[in-house]
Formats: structure tokens, C-alpha cells, sequence
């Protein structure tokens, strides 16, 4: 028997009001109104019968959930996509003088099906009345390979050459594929970047985004998300800097984390506001056992991409969308850590409360230890982070704690960790402990 966990509930983060959430999918900016999508089972807490969910706002703070977009149905379930406006119709799905909203999605293929038997391939579904309701094309797939793992389509415009570009993912194989488009709906390959990475994992949810660079000029980014082999344990994101001619992505060099944190994974970018992403703030190795009810995960908070130099090459720098006033229950701390120094977030009241740790260590690196800050014991096999690199010199950033949830910003928001706790209840205390570490060695 579950109890309601309202101690839990966010208040700057989004949750759906219940049952299980995953991944972000179609993340738009559509006349004003930014759209959510993400991967959701509207029949229980755990992953399953998975569909798109769907959420708007119009700042990127206070969200409105919607019925679900794209349900699962009894031949396909609608795994990870993203959604373009087709403002010019390319496609020839629109009615009248407006181009369509076109969902890209997986369409995962149970083993007992007849023709594609536990395959996955791309589809579409279309919307007339900015994303209020959508219908699956007919010509469904639109693009497959026979494959298992071909998965998570994400589509944007390369105006350089005119055409629409896909990249996708062979997980299994940790490699991404990229396909172009004229009209959306006949794809023909282009390239293939990898394989890259340890074997044994998967390379999932990848996006390729043009951000600017501090100083002007501008750079692509291929982000991907893998699991496991994540910086933290479990799940986790990386990053390569390079170029893209609408052909073919090659990398500058080797990839970078998004994030060091357990807790952030398959961010993707806004169609439309490519450089706003958000992130799904949980693991794959506890994803289904957390203790909220009656609702699983959250989303980060929205963040801002850009490019900035550090040594001889670029590092993705992070900014959080927030409001000016924080909401109830929402903490908001400048932070500055020197060696040896740390800065305990206490939660609850009594001779117990909760505690998560933010130490620097005497090299200079950074750990964050949850481990007394979760005494359900969700995350008995990642409990901190191992030692995360900082410059030199005194480290300052923003931390934000949102009952429980934590996003950490520091050296001008080029390190993010990112961290999902269940605390006791009770008020939140930013505690600084100068020396600490030392005092307790």
C-alpha cells in the first residue's frame, strides 16, 4: 500500500501528477508555448506501456500537463523522438496555409510481431492544432534498418544545405547515424559517427545543436546519453565539440560529461530554442524503485547552452532557467569551496536529519556524498560521486535544492552535478563547514 509522498513533490522541477516519466521527447518552442513531451506509462509507476506525455508552458517554470500525445497501442509502443514545426509543409501533412507540428518516435515492436519482431524503427505522428492532438501517419515507418536498437530520432532543420537531418541511434552498436530529408518523409543516409565508447553499454538519445561560443562564432555539439558507463555509476551524459557540414559530424576530440552528477539524463534540445535544454533527473540502475508516489521522476530544471575556452579547447557552459523569486520550498545558495572545504545541505529536524554532503577535497577535486541523505535506501550502489575536476583556485557557483532534488553549478556553470535524494522532512539548511575535511581526518 502506497501513501502519497507530498514531501517529495517539487516545486521548480516537473513531475507529472502520477505514475512513471522518463526520458524528455519533442521538445518544442511553438508560438510562444514550449512543449514537453516525455516518455510516460499512464497505467502505473513503473516503466511500461510507454507512450508520449505531454506538458506546456510559456516560460519554462510553471507547466500544464496535457492527456497523453502519442499512446502506446497493442502493436507498438512509442519509445524517445522529437518534434519540428514544418512551418513551409514540406512534408504535405498540413491543411491549409500552415505547416504541421511532425512527432518523429520509436516505434518499438513487440518480439510476437508478425513483420519487424522486436524491431524498432522511426515513425511519425502529425498534429493540425499546435500539438493538441495527434495522428500517426499512415506510411508508418518511415525509415528502418531490421534492427533492435535503431532508436530515438532526433530531427532539426540544417538551413546551410536546406534539408531536414535525423540522427539517430544503433545502441547496441554505440553508434549515431545521420539521415537527411526534403519533405520528412523519405530518408537517405548520409554518415555514421562511431562506434565510440566502452562496449557493453548504449548510446541512446543523442542531439546535434549549434551553440554559440563566448567571443563569438559558434560550434556543433553532439551530446548522446549512455548507459551505464555514466560518470557517477549507472547512467549518465557526454558531449563532443566539432563540426557538421549536413554530411557527416566530426569531432574535435574526445568527449567531455555533461554532467557529473548520477541524476541527469537523455537532455535534448528545444526545436526552436536550441540552445534550452532539459534533462531526466534520475538513473537507470534505481529508476524504478524510487519512493515517490503518486507519481516516478522529475525533470531538471531548464538550462541554457553555450561554448566557452578552457585550455586549448571549448567546455559546454551551463546556465539554469529560474525564476527571480524562488517558489516555497525551493533553496537557492551561492557556494564557494576552497580546498579542503565543504557545504552540507541538512534537511529535517531531530537528532537524524538528513545530510548531503559537497566537499572539496585537499587536490582540489570535488565529491558530492549523499549517503546520509537517503534513508530509504534507494541508492545503495551510488551513493557519491567519484572526485570531479575543478580548476584552480577557489570554486563559486550556485547550488538549488528542490525537496531533495539538487543541481549544482560551479566554475561559471562548465561543471554540473546533478543528484536526486529523498530526505526526512523538515526545513533546509545550507550549512558551510570551512576545514572540515581536515578537522575530520
Amino acid at each position: 500500500m502506497h501513501r502519497d509522498t507530498p514531501q517529495f513533490r517539487p516545486s521548480l522541477h516537473f513531475t507529472p501528477e502520477r505514475n512513471w516519466m522518463n526520458d524528455p521527447n519533442g521538445l518544442v518552442l511553438h508560438k510562444g508555448t514550449y512543449h514537453l513531451f516525455f516518455q510516460h506509462n499512464p497505467q502505473g509507476r513503473t516503466w511500461g506501456n510507454i507512450g508520449w506525455g505531454h506538458a506546456t508552458s510559456t516560460d519554462l517554470l510553471t507547466w500544464h500537463e496535457l492527456p497523453v500525445a502519442i499512446p502506446a497501442t497493442d502493436t507498438e509502443m512509442a519509445f524517445s523522438g522529437s518534434v519540428v514545426w514544418d512551418r513551409d509543409n514540406t512534408s504535405g501533412l498540413g491543411a491549409g496555409s500552415e505547416g504541421p507540428l511532425v512527432a518523429f518516435f520509436t516505434s518499438a515492436y513487440p518480439a510476437g510481431n508478425p513483420t519487424r519482431p522486436g524491431q524498432q524503427a522511426q515513425s511519425i505522428a502529425y498534429s493540425l492544432d499546435d500539438g493538441a492532438t495527434w495522428a500517426r501517419h499512415a506510411g508508418n515507418p518511415v525509415l528502418e534498418r531490421g534492427s533492435e536498437n535503431f532508436r530515438d530520432p532526433k530531427v532539426f532543420r540544417h538551413e546551410q544545405s536546406g534539408r531536414w537531418v535525423m540522427a539517430t541511434v544503433e545502441a547496441a552498436g554505440r553508434q549515431v547515424l545521420f539521415h537527411s530529408s526534403e519533405n520528412l518523409l523519405d530518408w537517405r543516409f548520409e554518415s555514421a559517427f562511431g562506434p565510440v565508447g566502452e562496449e557493453g553499454v548504449l548510446w541512446e538519445c543523442p542531439d546535434l545543436v549549434e551553440l554559440p561560443v563566448d567571443g563569438g562564432g559558434t560550434r556543433w555539439v553532439l551530446v548522446l546519453s549512455t548507459n551505464p558507463g555514466g560518470f557517477s555509476g549507472g547512467s549518465g551524459m557526454r558531449y563532443f565539440v566539432g563540426s557538421f557540414d549536413g554530411h557527416q559530424f566530426v569531432a574535435d576530440g574526445d568527449p567531455r560529461w555533461l554532467d557529473y552528477g548520477p541524476d541527469f539524463y537523455a537532455a535534448v534540445s528545444f526545436h526552436g530554442a536550441g540552445s534550452t535544454f532539459i534533462g531526466w533527473m534520475s538513473n537507470w540502475a534505481y529508476a524504478n524503485q524510487t519512493p515517490t508516489f503518486p507519481w516516478q521522476s522529475a525533470m531538471s530544471v531548464p538550462r541554457r547552452l553555450s561554448l566557452t575556452p578552457v585550455g586549448d579547447g571549448l567546455v559546454v557552459r551551463q546556465e539554469p532557467v529560474l525564476p527571480e523569486v524562488m517558489p516555497e520550498g525551493v533553496t537557492r545558495a551561492a557556494i564557494e569551496l576552497s580546498a579542503g572545504e565543504e557545504v552540507v545541505l541538512v534537511t529535517g529536524n531531530g537528532d537524524a536529519p538528513s545530510r548531503c554532503v559537497i566537499r572539496r577535497l585537499e587536490d582540489g577535486s570535488l565529491v558530492v556524498d549523499r549517503s546520509e541523505a537517503d534513508p530509504h535506501g534507494v541508492h545503495r550502489a551510488i551513493v557519491a560521486t567519484p572526485p570531479i575536476p575543478l580548476p584552480d583556485g577557489p570554486a563559486t557557483g550556485w547550488l538549488i535544492e528542490d525537496h531533495g532534488l539538487i543541481e549544482l553549478f560551479l566554475a561559471e556553470g562548465t561543471v554540473a552535478v546533478t543528484m536526486q535524494t529523498f530526505p526526512h522532512a523538515g526545513p533546509v539548511r545550507v550549512v558551510t563547514e570551512p576545514d572540515a575535511v581536515a578537522a575530520a581526518g
